[in-house]
């Protein structure tokens, strides 16, 4: 009943906010025009909780209602807007996600590629287990590999090239450098010293103006999340406030979800 109640609660405020929404933003919008909007970090996430609701095919939506259904997944709705902006735009031909749960973000960039017609080569690193950090647990009665290819069959995908491993891990650091990267994902382990060592190890593999989104690294910026939204945690926050701006130039920040773009 609770959740049933948390639910409503939700769907109350994002109508809310929807509502609330500047009449000039309630249209679609590609990537390169929605930053010349020069938004605040609160109205770039309305607009993509907006777009998903309007704009985003039917297919993807129904990715999103899926991997939320039973809790198969994490994440929120805006987060699907901001990847179809992200693979829209930039089209990468490699994918890179560091930490998965239930394959909700790789069946999803799968998804994205076919949409718009590239290929891409999609790859993970995660430990497919329930071990969790200072912040997060995970249900141990779930068989994470076999879960993870479930969901590639239910939406007849390929599966990516997968790294069975933690993150920090030997095998992993050698898995992540062969590549050269145009997008890496980060969001495993949250606490400050693994999230940083996958900063390293990702901007270290990442290719020319590549791009990495950190997740859950909002906390201390001017984001102020609604009622169905957080600002993240503060492991990966603090990684994201000691970017060196020499380097990388933050393009978008779409709720706790932050891309950063190498500079060459």
């Amino acid at each position: 009943m609770l959740g049933v109640q948390t639910r409503i609660r939700k769907l109350i405020a994002k109508r809310r906010n929807a509502s609330n929404l500047p009449a000039h933003l309630k249209r679609m919008m590609k990537l390169d025009e929605l930053q010349h909007q020069q938004l605040s970090r609160t109205e770039l996430y309305l607009y993509c909780a907006y777009y998903f609701d309007h704009y985003l095919p039917d297919e993807l939506q129904a990715h999103r209602k899926y991997f939320s259904a039973a809790g198969r997944g994490f994440g929120e709705d805006a987060f699907h807007a901001m990847w179809f902006l992200l693979f829209e735009h930039f089209r990468p031909g490699t994918a890179l996600e560091i930490g998965v749960y239930r394959g909700q973000t790789i069946t999803l960039w799968k998804l994205l590629a076919e949409h718009f017609g590239f290929e891409c080569d999609i790859a993970c690193v995660s430990p497919f287990s329930s071990i969790g950090d200072s912040v997060s647990g995970y249900r141990t009665e779930i068989n994470y590999h076999e879960d993870v290819i479930t969901n590639h069959n239910r939406f007849n995908l390929p599966l990516p090239r997968i790294c069975r491993s933690l993150s920090t891990s030997a095998e992993a650091s050698t898995f992540i450098s062969a590549g050269k990267w145009q997008i890496a994902y980060i969001d495993g382990n949250h606490d400050y010293e693994v999230a940083l060592q996958d900063w390293e190890t990702c901007a270290a593999a990442l290719a020319s103006k590549g791009i990495i989104i950190l997740d859950d690294s909002s906390l201390q910026t001017d984001f102020r999340p609604p009622a169905f939204s957080t600002a993240g945690h503060p492991g990966p926050s603090r990684v994201a406030a000691e970017i060196d701006s020499a380097l990388f130039s933050e393009i978008l920040a779409v709720g706790h979800n932050r891309a950063f773009q190498k500079k060459s």
